[in-house]
């Protein structure tokens, strides 16, 4: 069984700073993390490994400098990285870097694709489902458990705001993990210094092959038309209260017209 995990390299901050002129993030010299849905997808693939065998790939679309969060992944005990990165995918957003990957992907072999929900960086939710969709796969947003794995099947709990739904899902299959899903195992020693010597794969626009009027900034047709800081108008009120007080002060704050 081969399963590819979608990964990203995101700012370990809420204070960015955004490029005017493009309406893109300014992410030179800040803290990078793998993005916490990812990793839970990273961690899912894991346990599927453990459990079925498999071998597992992490695949991430970024500058070079993306590698050091692909060693990191080889230190929690991935089989296989692959960055796919050229400049002329600089600026891509969601659409273009779903070509992107999309593209990448077919040049390897997988049974399951999982990706994270979400980018704490972006929050639009609209990679994986994409993917999914420019490979004709099946997919399941929102997974919070992966219940089984058995004769090509996938079967999966996901979550809605308001309801839990199990599925049963033929593979090759695409989902999104929360992640909540599960807790990230620590890299162990070994495989952190058997990573430096590893092969991180790569793929540029001239192994994809894609018509550049499709990717980066001229092929994204996301545009920010303006970014800004909200500014803070109003103090809250303070109050010191015994228990009893401001047990009811709450109550008539929740609900006005008790």
């Amino acid at each position: 069984m081969n399963i590819i995990v979608l990964a990203k390299q995101v700012p370990n901050t809420t204070e960015m700073k955004v490029n005017k002129e493009t309406g893109t993030l300014i992410r030179d010299g800040i803290e990078t993390i793998i993005n916490p849905d990812d990793l839970a997808g990273i961690e899912a693939a894991l346990r599927i490994k453990e459990k079925n065998g498999a071998k597992v790939t992490v695949v991430t679309m970024g500058p070079n400098n993306a590698e050091s969060m692909l060693r990191e992944a080889y230190g929690l005990g991935v089989d296989e990285t692959v960055l796919v990165t050229d400049k002329a995918f600089a600026g891509s957003d969601t659409l273009a870097t779903s070509k992107i990957l999309a593209e990448a992907i077919k040049n390897l072999e997988y049974d399951l694709i999982i990706a994270g929900r979400q980018a704490i960086d972006g929050d639009t939710a609209q990679v994986g489902p994409q993917i999914a969709e420019l490979l004709s796969l099946p997919q399941v947003s929102y997974v919070e458990e992966i219940t089984d794995i058995e004769e090509g099947f996938i079967t999966v709990i996901k979550s809605t705001e308001t309801h839990s739904f199990e599925l049963n899902v033929r593979m090759p299959a695409l989902i999104t993990t929360l992640s909540e899903l599960n807790t990230a195992r620590y890299m162990n020693v070994k495989d952190v210094w058997e990573s430096y010597d590893k092969e991180v794969k790569k793929f540029n626009n001239n192994d994809l092959k894609l018509n550049k009027e499709e990717i980066g900034l001229k092929g994204s047709p996301t545009r920010v038309k303006k970014t800004f800081i909200k500014a803070i108008t109003k103090k809250s009120e303070k109050q010191i209260l015994n228990a009893a007080k401001a047990a009811d002060v709450i109550v008539e704050a929740l609900n006005p017209h008790l």
